[in-house]
């Protein structure tokens, strides 16, 4: 069945980005803007993504429908859709490309298949892909193939095998390197700060491992804004890396880290929203002063 109508769920930050290529490439975008924020609205517009009148609609209109969303949200929005699927019989592909464990994709993949939809696991490894060669899509599970389909609308989309949860298994291996390191960094540098050796601290960086040093600068100034989102994110690589018998208290750490960073200035910005010219030192110190508050006994960012 080839894919003309391509439904997504939501069109944030990544999500618009994902449906403006599609829809640059001659597909026609839809979704479903019920409850959804004005910029989230915005950013539809701007994307070309028509607003079904209902989850319904979406779900019979479209050939596909790509999810992305935060993690918190990846279960209980696939429940909706499956009870959509019921409701209108649609025969549907639905591609979960959200930042979620094994465990839970596959969850998600039964409930969607045992109410007659087809179904593949997506994990997206970059940027929003503003830019072509910058994002991939790497996918498994029955639909996988099918999916690969919008290879020809502009996605990099790469069948890794075919069970559910290889794909998700993949993104949640690589987000804990490329987003735990971001943690880790943030918080030896907002540590270097409160103890007043962030100046020296620089300066052995800058030394000793300038590559480290250049890709913190070029990371962390934009990381705030999306720091919310990571919480779920963290938690998942945790559980995922915990079912295999492995610690997950690294991950659970970064959780905490990106927690903290959503409840300060910085972090309450949106990525339209951010000061451009604050860069890694303007960000820390930022984090820093937030910090300076009296923390609670657990001695956790976040925690108080």
């Amino acid at each position: 069945m080839a894919i003309r109508t391509v439904g997504l769920l939501s069109p944030g930050e990544m999500g618009h980005t994902i449906g403006g290529v599609l829809h640059a490439n001659g597909l026609r975008v839809l979704t479903h803007l019920g409850g959804r924020s004005g910029r989230t609205r915005t950013l539809a517009e701007q994307a070309g993504i028509e607003d079904s009148a209902s989850l319904d609609d979406l779900v019979r209109e479209a050939d596909a429908l790509l999810c992305v969303l935060v993690p918190a949200r990846a279960g209980a929005v696939a429940a909706e859709v499956a009870a959509a699927l019921r409701r209108t019989g649609a025969d549907l592909l639905y591609v979960d490309c959200n930042a979620i464990s094994p465990g839970t994709v596959r969850a998600i993949g039964e409930e969607i298949l045992g109410a007659g939809g087809r179904f593949a696991d997506a994990g997206i490894v970059g940027p929003p892909p503003r830019k072509q060669g910058t994002t991939r899509f790497y996918a498994s599970g029955p639909g996988a193939e099918a999916f690969a389909e919008l290879r020809q609308a502009g996605l990099d989309v790469r069948v890794i095998g075919a069970e559910i949860g290889q794909a998700s298994g993949l993104k949640m291996c690589y987000a804990a390197l490329t987003k735990g390191l971001l943690a880790l960094g943030t918080e030896l540098l907002v540590a270097a700060r409160l103890m007043g050796l962030d100046e020296v601290l620089r300066e052995e960086q800058r030394e000793s491992i300038p590559d480290v040093l250049a890709w913190l600068e070029r990371t962390l100034p934009t990381m705030p804004p999306k720091a919310h989102r990571w919480v779920g994110e963290m938690e998942e690589i945790a559980a995922t890396f915990g079912e295999l018998g492995l610690t997950p208290h690294i991950l659970t750490g970064a959780a905490d880290i990106y927690r903290f960073v959503a409840e300060t200035p910085p972090g309450k910005e949106s990525p339209e929203t951010r000061d451009p010219n604050r860069g890694l030192d303007g960000v820390v110190a930022a984090l820093a002063d937030a910090r300076r508050e009296p923390v609670s006994a657990g001695g956790r960012p976040g925690a108080d």
